[in-house]
């Protein structure tokens, strides 16, 4: 099982980054060949539970089959949410320091439409921008060719889960640091989206950096995310955590934590058929990914294991929740399952481990900055009469 509080104390900042973005990734693959289908539907495809990587759910017939094609989601492939996620590495790679809206427009958008890599669903080399959803190339259409302020940018673009699937790197550039996470996910994810899609990428962010402090825990990751989350977002994650605490399994939470979200989710129940109003802004809705992934983490007591394969068998969009529960347990210190981290690795032709050390160096570099930052300011203030500088 997962490590408690007192037993994860001793991970290393290098240990949680690369726990969170490795276990970003194994999620995000685990959970793509299922995406978008019920918990039901994957009983029955599946004759059980997925307990592992899965094939395509249409198998051979992929390239052609509806309505997935032409992706190969499956055999271990990640999907956009890892590629948007080294993306945004790659950014604070660029620019060693903490980001904002600009940053997404001036490196993380070029990189997407200038870059040619290697996609795994698709199994070519080509732009990451002709992978990604049409909720993220809202990006290169706002801020590349509308040449829109990138603060007000996400205004107008569907509200989903696209800007909260990728920001664990701003949570893990705050280590231990909610709040300045939350406010600088804002921030960031004002290029992309509004309403509680933006939100959500804050309180994703912050849950990743509570989730790398010494002595974390299910419970005090999600009490932080309640301190900061604001409206729709706030009440989802009340009650999709309070229900999440009743249970132990991930088998007999599925249901529950589904009946907990609806109210707050604007999707509805088809997952393939929205209702009129799904995606619009609220301040009385929610995305559904990260409560649930909030919920997935407490049921599985922050086992990583458990927690991504609970998200996985949710369904609907469960290649995000997985990605946002893996991200969190693999940052309390829960270890991702070797053969599951290798074989995605091989499968998707990406150095999982890469992205994590480069992140690392970024945010040891960061805080030194911080620190200087602050030393500047505490010694100002006291010029101006205020208390005496702490160093």
């Amino acid at each position: 099982m997962t490590p408690k509080g007192e037993e994860s104390a001793g991970a290393s900042l290098d240990d949680r980054i690369t726990g969170a973005l490795v276990g970003a990734a194994v999620g995000d693959a685990l959970g793509g060949p299922v995406e978008g289908y019920s918990p039901d539907q994957i009983l029955e495809r599946h004759g059980g539970r997925v307990h592992g990587i899965v094939g395509p759910w249409n198998g051979d017939e992929w390239r052609t089959a509806r309505p997935i094609a032409p992706y190969h989601k499956g055999d271990g492939h990640v999907t956009d949410d890892t590629l948007m996620t080294h993306a945004l590495v790659r950014v604070y790679d660029r620019v060693r320091d903490h980001l904002d809206a600009y940053a997404i427009a001036d490196h993380l958008v070029p990189d997407l439409m200038t870059n040619p890599r290697w996609i795994p669903e698709l199994e070519t080399e080509t732009i990451p921008l002709h992978r990604i959803f049409l909720a993220e190339k809202w990006l290169a259409t706002r801020l590349h060719y509308g040449h829109a302020d990138p603060r007000e940018a996400g205004v107008g673009n569907i509200v989903n889960c696209g800007a909260a699937m990728y920001m664990a790197p701003v949570g893990l550039v705050n280590a231990a640091h909610p709040r300045a996470a939350y406010a600088e996910a804002l921030d960031v994810a004002g290029a992309h989206q509004s309403s509680y899609g933006r939100e959500a990428a804050g309180v994703f962010a912050a849950a990743v950096a509570a989730a790398t402090a010494p002595g974390a825990t299910p419970d005090s990751v999600v009490g932080v995310c309640l301190s900061m989350a604001k409206d729709g977002t706030r009440e989802a994650i009340e009650r999709v955590c309070e229900t999440a605490a009743r249970y132990s399994d991930f088998e007999s939470a599925l249901t529950p934590l589904r009946d907990a979200i609806a109210p707050y989710d604007t999707v509805g129940p088809d997952y393939r058929s929205p209702s009129l109003g799904a995606r619009r802004p609220s301040r009385l809705h929610a995305i559904e990914e990260l409560p649930v992934a909030l919920g997935m983490l407490l049921v599985a007591d922050g086992d990583y294991r458990q927690a991504v394969l609970g998200s996985v068998n949710y369904g609907r969009d469960c290649d995000s929740i997985a990605t946002m529960a893996g991200a969190i347990a693999g940052a309390l210190g829960s270890p991702v399952p070797e053969d599951w981290s290798k074989r995605v690795a091989e499968a998707s032709r990406l150095d999982l481990w890469a992205p994590p050390r480069t992140l690392a160096a970024v945010a040891r570099e960061v805080y030194a900055l911080d620190m200087e930052r602050r030393r500047a300011h505490e010694e100002s203030f006291a010029r101006l009469g205020g208390p005496s500088c702490s160093a």
